[in-house]
């Protein structure tokens, strides 16, 4: 146990022996900083909109747009706590991120950014990042760990040391997380490019990512809403559908998925517009079986105005 009087830490702390060689540190007592403010128990993320690039470029920041899985962690006295977007403790499925928490030691942080997994090219991979996802055993996420390791990519800084940087803008707030010099095994803080939207998206498209992230570099962090002042430009059109139904697999894929049916929501009802067979691993065939069966239908959703694939069977 011991005392220290410093800018950064105050306070009774205490060492103890976690197993082997490792060690966590504990505060034993409350800051006495009048002005100290607690880590909130839970946050949503800020949440962008999708659009083109601004045409005041020079008053916004721009970060490239990683293609993995959103989340808030907390590090506190050494130890890490990882949240999803929708606010779910997956600490546990991502163990190689707990020494984030050694590197931090006392320093109080919570931090925002994308949990992403890469391909033998260095790109981000969804489809590899979906094998750690929802993993609720700590043996399990070891193992993949091994295998299939994630990486934190670290882009905003919301808390730091009993402040909440909520209502400081986006460049104070980067200003703050640069110094952190955040870096490890498992653990990044990408660049970010002031005023040259333009060149950022080309910088993207030659790595083969999904856009950038536009930020108006005097934005306030809002939890939970989704806002103008950032802004997802992407390389790709996207279209979001809804899943009608499927149509069974041949060969290979008997007994299982051969192609989802999708559709658009419409004023005649659900639109067919048509379907996708292709890049799915057998997992997610698996997964995607599982979930679909469940809500299945005896009659098509899709519009009968609307010439459509029979399905084999409809979702709910």
């Amino acid at each position: 146990m011991f005392v220290l009087h410093g800018q950064r830490a105050e306070g009774r702390f205490v060492l103890f022996q976690t197993g082997g060689k490792n060690w966590m540190i504990h505060r034993m007592d409350a800051p006495s900083r009048p002005d100290w403010q607690p880590l909130p128990e839970r946050i949503m993320p800020t949440l962008a909109t999708l659009g083109e690039l601004p045409s005041d470029g020079d008053k916004w920041a721009y970060e490239m747009k990683w293609d993995g899985v959103r989340g808030l962690v907390t590090v506190e006295g050494g130890r890490i706590t990882i949240a999803s977007r929708n606010g779910n403790d997956v600490t546990v499925s991502y163990p190689e991120l707990r020494a984030l928490g050694e590197q931090l030691g006392t320093t109080q942080v919570l931090l925002d950014g994308e949990i992403v997994a890469f391909d033998d090219a260095g790109r981000p991979s969804f489809e590899r990042l979906q094998q750690r996802m929802h993993i609720a055993t700590a043996a399990a996420a070891r193992r993949l760990a091994e295998s299939v390791p994630a990486v934190y990519l670290v882009f905003d800084l919301l808390h730091l040391d009993g402040r909440s940087l909520l209502d400081v803008p986006y460049t104070g707030r980067r200003e703050l997380l640069d110094e952190l010099e955040l870096a490890g095994p498992s653990w990044q803080t990408p660049p970010v490019f002031e005023g040259d939207g333009a060149s950022a998206v080309a910088a993207s498209k030659a790595q083969g990512l999904e856009g950038v992230l536009a930020k108006r570099l005097e934005s306030r962090y809002t939890p939970g809403r989704r806002t103008r002042d950032w802004i997802k430009v992407k390389n790709i059109a996207m279209q979001e559908v809804v899943i009608g139904g499927w149509s069974p697999g041949q060969g290979r894929r008997a007994g299982t998925i051969g192609a989802l049916l999708l559709g658009l929501p419409g004023d005649d009802g659900l639109r067919y517009v048509g379907q996708v067979g292709t890049g799915f691993t057998d997992a997610a065939l698996d997964e995607l079986s599982a979930q679909l069966k469940r809500i299945a239908r005896k009659t098509s959703p899709f519009s009968p105005d609307v010439r459509a694939p029979t399905p084999a069977t409809s979702s709910g």
